[in-house]
């Protein structure tokens, strides 16, 4: 797996900074799903209300990933309708649990990495069908981002990989 050397924070909740940063995320996960349903089931195909929390949470932190991660799905729902509101807990468990996920690897690797990306992606898609499944009591529903979201999947481990290496020295 490839790594690269990046500046990494962990930005507090005390820090405009960590303000700052969420609502730019939050700006590319309105933005995002909005391109992706252009296709037709893109927000199912493409999982886009993850990509910039991912990042967030990965080059900033726990605290402007976790920002990001719930009030970007609730913002789309309020201002576009998607995801509807009957899905927006299993979309925001999932989000928050990558937020935590993604900034732990940071943690723990120190630098952009494949593994760390990867297995913050596994993280809170294992760990979220499984509360979607105890949610919903819908195994088919549940593993919908593995049945259509590869796609989705693929875009967050190497498109966050790239995008968080371009971040590198920021």
């Amino acid at each position: 797996m490839s790594t690269t050397t990046a500046k990494l924070y962990a930005l507090n909740l005390s820090n405009t900074k960590t303000y700052l940063f969420a609502a730019i995320f939050i700006v590319g996960n309105l933005l995002l799903p909005q391109l992706a349903h252009l296709v037709p089931q893109g927000g199912f195909i493409f999982l886009p209300i993850y990509f910039f929390t991912l990042i967030a949470a990965y080059k900033y932190g726990i605290h402007v990933g976790l920002l990001t991660a719930i009030l970007s799905p609730l913002a789309n729902s309020l201002l576009f309708g998607m995801p509807p509101v009957a899905v927006l807990p299993a979309i925001i468990i999932k989000s928050a649990i990558l937020a935590i996920a993604a900034a732990l690897a940071a943690k723990h690797f120190g630098k952009v990495s494949l593994l760390g990306i990867l297995l913050a992606i596994l993280a809170y898609q294992v760990i979220g069908t499984g509360i979607e499944w105890g949610m919903t009591q819908n195994f088919t529903a549940a593993m919908q981002d593995f049945r259509l979201g590869i796609p989705g999947l693929l875009i967050q481990l190497i498109g966050g990989y790239f995008v968080l290496k371009a971040l590198a020295k920021i």
